[in-house]
């Protein structure tokens, strides 16, 4: 049953055509095309930590607020919105929405995975990873947890192992996991796989559908905020999992009870759905459809192109950064420069004793040589 949908006007957004780039050249003009769709002023160098909200996001924010704060019962949400959303994920997951829940943290997604494995079982970790995807399985207790290097994770597979979970993209430094290779030898042992894709979907062409499970936060690279998540299960293994925190949005569409136990489950992923936070997933539905109309390849292109025009500029000054290709550049030991760019309009992060600098579609080549010119200071 969908709440009443908002009456309310919705920024237009303006039509984005981008251009196609050559082989390790930035995408020619993107963050011009997309630029009146964001309201920044900074050199923003930081989606790895946050992404920044498309205008026409923060409208959809706006006006779901004022109406609630006007007492329009529009203003309490709409749940047609929330099914846009995930048939939006889906369609970048390249999943079907049936295999797709929508929650608020990635560690609750996770939490409902590492509660359906029995005592004593193996999951194998990476070592460092971002801590969503590890904690529910160590408060558990009574699993076998063993941590190896992401470069080893795919020989480490065994016999005992139950479970593999780890981040597509490592959060502190971004180097790819080879995930291929990982789930090639998973298969082999008969072992399920969880992919954090929180570091990926959104630059990253990412199938989900080979996977288990996988889990993506929604207010990085997908330019929503914080209370988006999503939960993709495979229909095998749907029935792996208890829906525990089942509230009456798990009901089976048109049969939802708000009173009593619920008539049906839903027979699909959405049993493992949580009551959305509205202002977020209405701020990421134009999120969503602004990534789509740019596509995922140009973001990816222009992007990676970014992060080799930094990582080049790192060298010529003297910098090692870790090796890799992904919008994510970490460089160990620069850490304490980090407030110090932030005061010159320059957001970064500081993450395991080094500085971090991620680039989206919003970021010019501008915006990389303001940073490098404030490092060679």
């Amino acid at each position: 049953m969908d709440l009443p949908r908002a009456d309310v006007s919705r920024a237009e957004p303006s039509p984005v055509e981008p251009s196609r780039a050559e082989p390790g050249r930035a995408e020619p003009g993107l963050a011009d095309a997309v630029r009146a769709e964001f309201g920044h002023t900074t050199a923003y160098l930081n989606t790895a930590t946050c992404g920044i909200l498309p205008r026409a996001a923060v409208a959809a924010v706006h006006a779901l607020a004022d109406a609630a704060g006007a007492g329009d019962p529009a203003g309490f949400g709409d749940l047609g919105v929330v099914g846009r959303v995930r048939e939006g994920f889906a369609r970048l997951a390249g999943v079907a929405p049936s295999r797709v829940a929508v929650g608020s943290a990635v560690s609750t997604h996770v939490a409902l995975i590492a509660a359906a494995l029995p005592a004593g079982a193996e999951v194998l970790c990476v070592e460092d990873d971002f801590a969503s995807v590890l904690n529910p399985f160590v408060v558990r207790g009574d699993l076998t947890l063993r941590f190896v290097p992401l470069e080893s994770v795919a020989e480490a597979v065994g016999e005992r192992t139950a479970l593999v979970a780890l981040s597509a993209v490592q959060s502190a430094d971004g180097r790819l996991a080879d995930l291929a290779a990982i789930r090639e030898a998973a298969s082999g042992y008969g072992a399920r796989m969880l992919v954090d894709a929180t570091q990926a979907v959104g630059w990253l062409p990412f199938d989900a559908a080979p996977y288990d499970y996988t889990v993506t936060a929604g207010f990085k690279w997908l330019l929503a905020s914080r209370g988006v998540s999503y939960l993709t299960v495979s229909e095998e293994a749907q029935d792996t999992l208890v829906p525990l925190h089942a509230g009456w949005v798990a009901a089976t569409p048109g049969r939802e009870s708000f009173y009593g136990p619920m008539p049906e489950l839903a027979h699909d992923a959405r049993r493992f759905d949580e009551s959305p936070a509205f202002l977020a997933y209405h701020a990421a539905e134009p999120s969503l459809a602004l990534l789509e109309r740019v596509g995922i390849e140009a973001v990816h292109a222009h992007d990676t192109a970014l992060a080799a025009r930094f990582r080049a500029g790192l060298a010529r000054l003297g910098h090692e950064p870790v090796p890799g290709s992904a919008p994510i550049v970490s460089v160990p030991g620069l850490a304490d420069r980090q407030p110090a760019l932030l005061a010159a309009g320059i957001p970064t992060a500081a993450r395991a004793g080094a500085l971090r600098a991620s680039f989206h579609l919003y970021t010019t080549e501008a915006d990389v040589d303001r940073a490098l010119d404030a490092l060679s200071g």
